[in-house]
């Protein structure tokens, strides 16, 4: 559900070859996508292997992170409706739900615009821009999630997309109560490591394995 036309990319780092990530390609929606479909690139751009395009988009983002970040795994980004929604706003999510305290001084706001990124340079500066965060609100953009697995960076991006969206419906309707700021590093501490991230992720992973068992192939 978060497939927007040829928009969206999630990358692996090579645990062999770890300046190459695999990624999904250009074209391809992810519900049709196979193990054998994902390309193997270099860190200069070329298709070591696989059959099919590369998003120049995706590599200028995910090089830039994998080059300048080598605790990062993977990295997921898309143009989710609700994340593209609040990233218009320019500014970081609240801590106004259990949820939400997973991003808490745990994202940051990438605030530098240029249209779509095709400079590697640019993905630099979001790498940059991210540190040690897990998270980035690319603003007017989307989001983009980083993690020491790919179940990790995917449920993250899942549960960012829905702390937006949580988060203009509250403000929607009135003015959201903050979760006090111990409570919230607390509860970020919780549900916001590495381990309870890829958890988390395994029930959905399970679903999408079960109804496409081919999936694998």
């Amino acid at each position: 559900g978060f497939s927007e036309g040829v928009a969206g990319h999630i990358t692996a780092r090579d645990p062999e070859h770890t300046d190459c990530f695999w990624v999904n390609p250009f074209g391809m929606p992810f519900s049709h996508i196979r193990v054998s479909d994902l390309l193997l690139v270099g860190h200069t751009g070329e298709i070591i292997e696989g059959d099919h395009a590369v998003n120049q988009a995706a590599f200028a983002i995910h090089s830039g992170i994998h080059m300048t970040l080598p605790d990062v795994v993977a990295a997921a980004h898309s143009h989710s409706l609700h994340g593209k929604a609040f990233s218009s706003l320019g500014r970081l999510l609240d801590p106004i739900t259990q949820d939400s305290c997973i991003f808490y001084n745990n994202h940051v706001l990438f605030d530098d615009y240029t249209g779509v990124v095709l400079d590697p340079e640019e993905g630099k500066r979001i790498a940059y821009a991210l540190g040690e965060a897990r998270a980035a609100i690319l603003r007017n953009h989307g989001l983009l999630t980083v993690g020491h697995t790919v179940d990790e960076a995917l449920w993250l991006f899942v549960s960012m997309e829905r702390s937006c969206q949580a988060q203009l419906l509250a403000e929607a309707a009135g003015t959201p109560t903050l979760i006090d700021h111990e409570t919230a590093e607390l509860t970020q501490d919780l549900i916001g490591s590495p381990a309870a991230g890829w958890f988390s992720a395994q029930p959905l992973i399970d679903r999408i394995l079960r109804e496409e068992p081919d999936l694998l192939d």
